[in-house]
């Protein structure tokens, strides 16, 4: 039986307040055939440094490669996904999640043109990022890795600038577990929708309504994936959805099963990759 495990790492106090989790994935090999290898959105980009193995994603019926010392980001993902390692062998992988807050402070990017991509990291910056993973395939240790990665990091982050009108509706979402409106937002900042859209867009590849969609149902997965009954959840939905139904729209949305579905097939991966 494949076994695996996401080991936390603790990021630099300087990047803290942008990275949501920081980990290191570790797997014996391949998932077994009938294993579901579901990975459902949390609003988190990704950067990822698979240095042993590799590993195959599909999103939205689009497969993704990341090759052995690969650096890698992943835009914003509003579907399911699909993963496993590459070849059936040892695999280890350094994962970086950032916040909503925190890519547009480390990359300077089109995120529209990510959104629900893998895309490797020197097509996106160039040099910068090849000479690093020539550096990291150099590196001795895991430590070193992640030292090296964390201080390429905190570089990107002097050079950026906060935008407090974007960081105010984030916050906003975050606090009302996404049931903040986008009328609500034009109120408290007196920007109109297209405007917040089109901040969103630039900074995040998508608009407000649909990361506030994200993020409400972030609720219910976590709940879900720790192990909750199915009826106590319905017991809350009405405080986040209009009805069962929307409940269960959303549920197919981001996981591409049913509630029932999912809990018949759920595995450690899906479970432990949402709450560690």
């Amino acid at each position: 039986m494949t076994a695996f495990r996401f080991n936390p790492v603790t990021p630099h106090p300087l990047l803290s307040p942008y990275v949501a989790k920081m980990w290191v994935f570790e797997s014996s090999g391949r998932l077994p055939v009938l294993d579901n290898k579901l990975i459902v959105p949390n609003a988190n980009f990704k950067l990822a440094l698979t240095y042993r193995n590799g590993i195959v994603a599909s999103i939205a019926g689009k497969t993704f490669v990341q090759r052995e010392n690969e650096l890698s980001l992943t835009g914003l993902v509003d579907s399911p996904v699909m993963l496993d390692p590459q070849k059936d062998a040892q695999t280890s992988t350094i994962i970086i999640e950032f916040n909503p807050l925190g890519a547009y402070r480390l990359f300077r990017l089109s995120y529209t043109e990510v959104k629900n991509q893998i895309v490797e990291l020197s097509d996106l910056i160039g040099n910068r990022a090849t000479v690093l993973q020539s550096q990291l395939a150099d590196a001795s240790t895991l430590n070193l890795k992640l030292q090296m990665l964390q201080n390429f990091l905190i570089k990107q982050l002097e050079k950026a600038a906060p935008d407090t009108i974007y960081d105010y509706c984030i916050n906003r979402i975050s606090a009302s577990k996404g049931i903040i409106t986008v009328a609500q937002l034009e109120k408290e900042t007196g920007y109109s929708s297209r405007w917040l859209h089109t901040k969103f867009s630039e900074h995040l590849g998508t608009g407000p309504k649909n990361l506030s969609e994200i993020v409400r149902f972030k609720q219910f997965y976590e709940a879900y994936s720790t192990g909750a009954k199915l009826q106590i959840l319905k017991e809350h939905i009405y405080q986040y959805y209009h009805d069962q139904s929307h409940f269960i729209r959303a549920f197919k949305r981001f996981t591409g099963f049913t509630p029932t579905d999912l809990q018949n097939s759920m595995n450690e991966l899906a479970t432990k990759h949402y709450t560690s």
